[in-house]
């Protein structure tokens, strides 16, 4: 979906200019910013205008004219409002209001801070739960094998490759995607990629991913005078879509009977950073710089123990095998 201009008012559209330009933020989080905030001002409408009141469909109402007067009558109680109708009415979840909340605070502080529109920003005093962590879904080692083990399509070597770069290297599906022949390093064995906020990153092909690479380029083929560049194609001889992507990873867990248990490509990206965690020594700073995050707390997630290392490292104790020994009775 591409932002529709014809239905923003101008201090919005110069609002996601400004944060496509300066912030350096991906495409995702642009479009996600642009439709978590036409919702709110549609939602602000709804609420402080009569007329739209009765209107069931929230999309159905215009925006395009709205002053910055209705925005600089927002307080902190109208956005616990906001927050209250899309938990209720639109079933958002923690992580849904997580960026909403996100999206607002980046707007209303651009309002205030960067065009001097409003005097004071109100959602710098909103709170919000923080949202419950869970432990990531992974595949275990074995299962990891099995799926490898289990590849069986119309071009086996290339999605062999694919899903060998997904549980070895823990690259993001669009990273994987948007992987060019030329951000490669065969020298080096290694590669270049693009993440989130159009950071580059390095990361190291193990023994694995060549060989499986190599194996896929072999068979790689491009009609005559074509010069595609993306690593890895299509049927059609263009680059993979994420979609494709995703069928094929999907694909491959149900040839492994591990379909239908909440594995995906994100998943992939979980199993690899565990198994690197678990079975390599990889400290969570280290993690941090494989995976392309921003800061060690996100990579935390990765660095759960199994319960096959909890259990070793009670094992390990000094005192596991102590037992008691029954006194003597006197004499």
């Amino acid at each position: 979906m591409r932002i529709d201009r014809t239905d923003c008012p101008e201090f919005f559209l110069d609002y996601i200019l400004y944060i496509t330009v300066t912030k350096s933020l991906s495409k995702r989080t642009v479009q996600e910013y642009y439709l978590d905030i036409r919702l709110f001002l549609k939602y602000l409408r709804m609420m402080n205008d009569s007329k739209y009141q009765n209107i069931s469909n929230l999309h159905e109402i215009p925006i395009q004219d709205m002053h910055i007067s209705e925005i600089q009558k927002v307080g902190l109680q109208d956005l616990y409002n906001y927050l209250y109708y899309v938990t209720e009415e639109r079933e958002n979840h923690d992580r849904a209001r997580g960026r909403k909340v996100s999206a607002l605070r980046s707007f209303f502080s651009y309002l205030t801070h960067n065009k001097n529109l409003l005097q004071i920003d109100p959602t710098e005093r909103l709170e919000l739960p923080s949202p419950k962590k869970t432990l990531p879904r992974y595949l275990t080692l074995e299962q990891s094998q099995h799926l490898l083990q289990s590849i069986d399509s119309s071009f086996p070597e290339r999605d062999y490759c694919i899903i060998t770069f997904f549980l070895n290297c823990g690259i993001r599906l669009s990273e994987l995607v948007e992987l060019n022949l030329n951000d490669i390093n065969f020298n080096e064995k290694k590669m270049r990629v693009l993440g989130k906020g159009n950071k580059e990153r390095m990361v190291y092909l193990n023994e694995a991913c060549m060989n499986a690479l190599e194996a896929y380029l072999a068979v790689r083929e491009l009609p005559d005078g074509s010069e595609e560049k993306a690593v890895f194609l299509s049927k059609r001889h263009t680059r993979i879509s994420k979609r494709r992507v995703q069928q094929i990873v999907e694909n491959a867990l149900q040839q492994a009977d591990l379909s239908g248990q909440g594995y995906s490509t994100h998943k992939l990206r979980h199993t690899a950073a565990t198994l690197m965690y678990q079975y390599g020594n990889v400290d969570a700073l280290t993690l941090k710089e494989v995976l392309g995050h921003a800061s060690t707390s996100t990579t935390e997630i990765y660095t759960h123990l199994s319960n096959q290392i909890l259990k070793k490292a009670t094992d390990s104790s000094p005192l596991a095998h102590f037992e008691k020994k029954e006194k003597k009775e006197e004499q």
